[in-house]
């Protein structure tokens, strides 16, 4: 029972729309009237500002951390209730209750899960998001190709249990999916270009 009530709070806390709320406080304005229309922190620095941008991202990062840290004091570390409080708060990023289950592509709330569950595989990940971001300039290209190497990158630097690794396998395909339009329009030449500013 307990790992249940876990894995609701894990969710719970990915349903929080953080950027939506920063923006909406800050500016007034529904951050998914804009740009690409998602409530993301790529968007939210696009459509308002560099420091709302990076607030975003640490709080949805954190949110993912704060999730899956609950669920290991909760579950005595259980990997399986820690690697489904994993899954379960990047589903609540992805499909928030509070926004009628329309939100984020989830990327920052994977980085903040397996930040706790597999740090070094996630750091050999985010280099190479970093190494794609800087020769493509498209942040989703570099969100899709890190997070296909992410699962292999936990099963050669880690070599967790089972658990962990369907977890990473099935986070790095649903990160994958959630770019799915970010793919097309590179196709199109129609993508954001990341600019720092």
């Amino acid at each position: 029972m307990i790992g249940l009530v876990a894995l609701v709070i894990a969710y719970l806390l990915g349903a929080i729309p953080v950027g939506f709320l920063l923006v909406k406080f800050s500016t007034g304005k529904d951050v998914r009237a804009s740009g690409s229309k998602n409530i993301g922190a790529t968007n939210v620095l696009r459509t308002t500002s560099r420091m709302l941008g990076l607030v975003t991202l640490a709080l949805d990062i954190g949110k993912g951390y704060l999730a899956v840290w609950i669920a290991g004091m909760l579950t005595g570390d259980s990997p399986f209730w820690t690697s489904a409080a994993a899954l379960a708060v990047i589903a609540g990023h992805a499909y928030p209750l509070f926004l009628g289950f329309k939100g984020g592509k989830a990327m920052a709330s994977f980085i903040g899960a397996f930040l706790y569950l597999t740090p070094l595989p996630l750091l050999a990940a985010l280099v190479v998001f970093v190494a794609v971001v800087a020769k493509t300039r498209y942040i989703s290209a570099g969100s899709m190709i890190a997070a296909g190497s992410f699962p292999v990158a936990v099963w050669l630097i880690s070599h967790p249990p089972a658990d962990v690794l369907l977890a990473a396998f099935i986070a790095a395909v649903f990160i994958v999916y959630r770019h799915k339009s970010n793919l097309a329009r590179i196709r199109e030449g129609k993508e954001f270009i990341f600019e720092w500013k």
